[in-house]
């Protein structure tokens, strides 16, 4: 090899080195390990490892870091924002860590877990890509498949997981491995535990049921390490519905109520068995509404649930703080009075808000029409059109508006800024006559 050779071989691999820090890393040994205490913790290079976790799909991870996290989840390899080798190097330049989600076909989508052929070609795309990451320093664990207990029927869906769990440990023996299970399904768990026994541990799903998962936990008796690998706001399927159907929602200040109480109830008192959690969603999605599940808005103000989980991870509230709302009334009534309107007449809205920093506050409303989807297990939805030209002003307090001239259902929405980053917001569900 000439000197010239030599010379353009080093500056490659300089190259390499500079824009890929992670090429050459080694991973770090991670295991869910007995305490002392009879328990079970998660250990990283042989530290206990406290998860202080959120479902994060393209976030800023600066951010999530600098608000007290320190590790994210997936739903898939490369079906986010982020590939998993961009969010893998992100997070370890951060010091965060990633537990990788492995798509895994569901019974609701049409796949057959009798048909074998199908089961083998799935194992093997599977390997394919924890072969490309198993290595990566940033790696905490590996999500086999979300919530497959979703409308199944089959329970060789879970052969097929513990399949892949020891193909898993035959390759990567540093990584624990798991499934996520919507809700606490007792015949999913007989599944899991008799047929997926390669599993490092069970990861469970919970809404506003998430506070009584210690009880199911303690009634199934069920005592393995578990992870809580989504929960925060109210699920749409938990709440009072109106007459025509429509979910009545919480408004973004009882979403952080319920934050803070699922992470009291069912996460912090129970740490011998909770090895770690990962809150839902640092982000922002279309899921009913555009507002139900995220924790910032669209256009990416910090809502309420962002100052609760810093304090849960920190012990410290922000600086600022965001404002706080009570429910919309309209005409007088509220969501649970099934609000109904007539074409062409014209109504007021207000809706009482507060910031405790005491920063000037602006306001925004609009109309949609109510979402039709009927979609599960978090499937992407359809954002439903604004209805323009029916409200006076939009950047009011207190709005008069006209209702919609087509019958139908329709949700009324308001937003409140600080100016700050900040935002709350609260909506209410009505129907055209």
């Amino acid at each position: 090899m000439t000197i010239l050779h030599r010379l353009k071989t080093h500056f490659v691999i300089a190259v390499l080195v500079l824009f890929s820090p992670c090429l050459f890393a080694k991973a770090i040994h991670v295991e869910v390990a007995k305490a002392s205490d009879g328990g079970y913790v998660l250990t990283r290079a042989g530290k206990h490892y406290v998860v202080k976790g959120a479902g994060a799909d393209g976030a800023d991870l600066k951010t999530l870091k600098a608000h007290g996290a320190n590790s994210v989840r997936t739903w898939s390899i490369d079906g986010g924002a982020y590939s998993a080798s961009e969010l893998l190097d992100k997070a370890h330049e951060l010091g965060m860590t990633v537990s990788l989600g492995i798509d895994f076909a569901r019974e609701r989508h049409g796949f057959d877990y009798d048909d074998s052929s199908a089961v083998a070609a799935q194992l093997k795309r599977v390997k394919a890509e924890v072969m490309k990451y198993k290595d990566h320093p940033a790696l905490l664990t590996w999500f086999i498949g979300n919530e497959l207990n979703f409308d199944f029927t089959n329970p060789k869906v879970y052969d097929a997981v513990n399949q892949t769990a020891e193909m898993i440990k035959s390759v990567d023996p540093h990584h624990p491995t798991t499934t996520t299970m919507a809700g606490f399904d007792k015949k999913a768990m007989d599944a899991i535990t008799q047929r997926a026994t390669s599993l490092d541990f069970i990861s469970f799903q919970l809404y506003a049921d998430v506070v009584n998962l210690p009880k199911y936990i303690k009634s199934y008796g069920y005592t393995g390490p578990y992870m809580i690998t989504e929960w925060g706001a109210v699920g749409h399927w938990e709440v009072h519905k109106t007459k025509w159907g429509a979910p009545v929602e919480t408004t973004s200040s009882e979403k952080a109520s319920n934050y803070a109480k699922s992470y009291l109830k069912a996460i912090q008192p129970h740490a011998k068995q909770v090895i770690g959690n990962y809150v839902f969603l640092w982000g922002q999605k279309q899921e009913r509404t555009s507002t139900w599940y995220g924790m910032f808005l669209d256009s990416g103000e910090r809502t309420e649930a962002v100052d609760v989980m810093q304090y849960i991870w920190t012990g410290r509230w922000p600086e600022n703080r965001t404002p706080r709302v009570s429910p919309i009334g309209l005409d007088g009534k509220v969501a649970f009075d099934n609000v109904y309107l007539f074409m062409g007449d014209k109504y007021e809205a207000t809706l009482n808000a507060v910031d405790p920093d005491k920063d000037p506050l602006t306001f925004k409303w609009e109309i949609r029409k109510e979402s039709t989807a009927t979609q599960v297990g978090g499937d992407k939805e359809e954002v439903p059109e604004i209805v323009d030209g029916l409200i006076k002003d939009t950047s009011a307090q207190k709005i008069e508006f006209e209702a919609p001239k087509t019958p139908g259902a329709y949700r009324l929405y308001a937003y409140v800024y600080d100016g700050n980053g900040n935002a709350a917001h609260a909506n209410i569900p009505f129907f055209v006559k």
